[in-house]
């Protein structure tokens, strides 16, 4: 997912590859990836561990509602919930501004921020239903995303209306924070599903007809904090993906 940027697309940037750009190509993709993959595993394995262990006292406490348990965060909950958005503004604007080992750093912090922030559906629901809504997302992630790559429909004039969209998205969500409107929410969340799975191909795109101009001007360093900068694009679509389609998707748990 970009952030205000507005990118060109421009047949001539992917024509005549060199054999040399190309493995550099494949090469930048896979460290994206790795980085990628490497941060849901570190916001799995810290959302696991405080929803299992007394941590959990400290986020949220529970309720027992008809529709089954319904966490409701603490303080310091809020706190974790809204953490996130302050690692993904410093790394998405600052992100050539900061050091390597910098960029690093926050990235794997915002990661284990949003595993404390997310710690709340591993007890709202079942590990059957979130295992089988991960396996879902994942499925989805990695066909669109193949999609963006290797398709030669132009996804990036479509910058505008995709931004225009999440602002839409986030203004909805705040609206209905005061309507509790379940069929808003369901809605809200249907959107949600096709947008950031509009997202991932779009992203996916855009890192690939980028990285030539990116891979000729920029040294390896940049080239390095760069690709953590598109693996945090990619991992908050795969991260928003999963949350829509745990809203509709999930079971949630009892107290049985």
């Amino acid at each position: 997912m970009s952030f205000g940027q507005d990118y060109r697309y421009s047949p001539a940037a992917t024509a005549g590859w060199s054999e040399q750009i190309d493995v550099g190509l494949r090469n930048y993709m896979l460290r994206v990836y790795n980085w990628m993959a490497s941060g849901l595993l570190l916001t799995c394995i810290v959302a696991y561990a405080i929803a299992n262990t007394s941590l959990s006292a400290l986020f949220f406490k529970t309720v027992m509602t008809p529709a089954g348990i319904v966490p409701q965060p603490t303080l310091l909950g809020n706190i974790a919930i809204l953490s996130p958005l302050a690692f993904v503004l410093v790394l998405s604007f600052g992100v050539y501004k900061l050091s390597l080992q910098t960029a690093q750093v926050l990235f794997w912090t915002f990661c284990a921020s949003m595993g404390a922030s997310m710690a709340s559906i591993f007890v709202a629901y079942t590990g059957t239903s979130i295992v089988r809504v991960f396996l879902i997302t994942s499925c989805m992630f990695a066909g669109m995303s193949l999609y963006g790559y290797v398709t030669k429909a132009n996804l990036l004039r479509f910058s505008s209306f995709l931004m225009m969209g999440l602002f839409g998205l986030v203004i909805a969500g705040v609206v209905n924070l005061f309507l509790k409107s379940a069929t808003v929410y369901y809605v809200y969340s249907i959107i949600g599903v096709g947008l950031f799975t509009v997202f991932t191909a779009f992203d996916t795109q855009r890192i690939r007809v980028t990285y030539p101009q990116l891979a000729a001007y920029a040294g390896q360093e940049a080239l390095a904090k760069n690709s953590i900068y598109d693996a945090l694009s990619l991992y908050l679509n795969f991260i928003n993906l999963f949350q829509f389609l745990i809203q509709f998707m999930g079971v949630r748990s009892s107290s049985d």
